[in-house]
């Protein structure tokens, strides 16, 4: 992990706890365990009120570190190496596994293919998965291109099979869904508050202990300071946008690390970020990156399609756009007055 994405989640995970600690220690009848660690790349902190505050994190901390293991690209033993390794042969996958590629390619499928889980090989071509960044020639990437696609995979309940070539990555949904799996163990415990950061992605559980909402930073993709708060309870939140990854290249332009499966190149569309607010990570993990990829207007059109899901979006020009079941429990800092919100309705 770079300093710039380390230094990232200290500064979110100091503004939750900012923002929402002074509640907390007002409410002195019940029990706060927090926990911060490291697992798929990124720093998680895991806080949780209750009796057995301490176990239910410590528990929730090994399901983070078994599914890690379950679903890492690099990890010679687990699930996803051994399918990206396979030469097009069928590979038995563990139940967990096969449910997060189920959920994946049906998301790639309600996308029409903008959340791509075989788009790998584009990514590290970039340099995105390697740190080593480069521009990749038309022609590389035309040749990898041949190989992505959602369809070249084949799941049938546990057995999974790709077209040889194509690689999977759990990526753009793995960490919301493995926040889904922490969160449930934690109420399966008896846990009805906790806040779970899983490397910026936020997972609340119930409201704060003396009963207010969680109160929830959303960041400034330009400057990196607090836009604006979301009140929520129960929910999860996750934020996309290229300015957490991006290198400058040789011709001096740059490239953030959300690629469009369509090019195989970097997402141009004057979207800065996208977050989105719904009951399960899995789904805002998910899309906050397709919903990136689509630009404004088919991001418009795609929330009014489904509206199982809340959303906002920041312009490059300054633009917030946000769905209107949001417009009550978001607010914008005093220094972000003048910012022109748009309901999308």
């Amino acid at each position: 992990m770079g300093m710039k994405k380390i230094v990232f989640f200290c500064m979110m995970y100091m503004l939750i706890m900012g923002i929402t600690g002074c509640s907390w220690k007002r409410n002195q009848n019940m029990a706060e365990h927090s926990e911060s660690f490291f697992a798929m790349d990124t720093y998680m902190t895991f806080t949780a009120y209750g009796m057995d505050a301490e176990a239910a994190v410590l528990a929730a901390e090994d399901k983070i570190r078994e599914l890690e293991a379950l679903w890492s690209v690099t990890d010679e033993n687990s699930d996803i190496y051994a399918v990206n390794h396979s030469a097009g042969q069928t590979v038995t996958i563990d139940q967990k596994t096969a449910e997060l590629v189920s959920f994946a390619l049906d998301m790639a499928e309600k996308t029409n293919g903008v959340l791509e889980p075989t788009i790998y090989p584009v990514l590290t071509a970039w340099g995105f998965t390697t740190g080593e960044n480069r521009i990749p020639t038309e022609i590389e990437l035309a040749g990898l291109l041949d190989k992505v696609g959602y369809e070249k995979v084949k799941l049938n309940e546990n057995q999974i099979q790709t077209e040889p070539g194509s690689m999977i990555d759990m990526g753009a949904v793995g960490k919301g869904y493995a926040g889904d799996e922490a969160a449930q163990v934690l109420r399966e415990r008896g846990i009805t508050a906790a806040l779970l950061d899983i490397g910026g992605n936020i997972q609340a559980i119930g409201t704060k202990p003396d009963g207010s909402d969680w109160r929830v930073g959303l960041k400034d993709p330009f400057s990196g300071n607090v836009l604006g708060i979301f009140q929520i309870s129960d929910m999860a939140v996750v934020t996309s946008g290229n300015y957490e990854r991006f290198f400058v290249g040789d011709d001096g332009k740059t490239y953030g690390h959300i690629v469009d499966p369509a090019t195989g190149r970097p997402v141009e569309n004057g979207i800065a970020s996208v977050s989105v607010i719904a009951s399960e990570g899995k789904l805002c993990d998910a899309l906050s990156t397709a919903l990136f990829v689509m630009g404004l207007e088919q991001a418009k059109e795609y929330w009014r399609q489904h509206k199982d899901y809340e959303m906002i979006l920041i312009m490059e020009d300054g633009n917030i756009y946000l769905t209107e079941g949001i417009r009550d429990s978001f607010s914008l800092n005093s220094d972000y007055k003048d910012m022109n919100i748009n309901v999308i309705d």
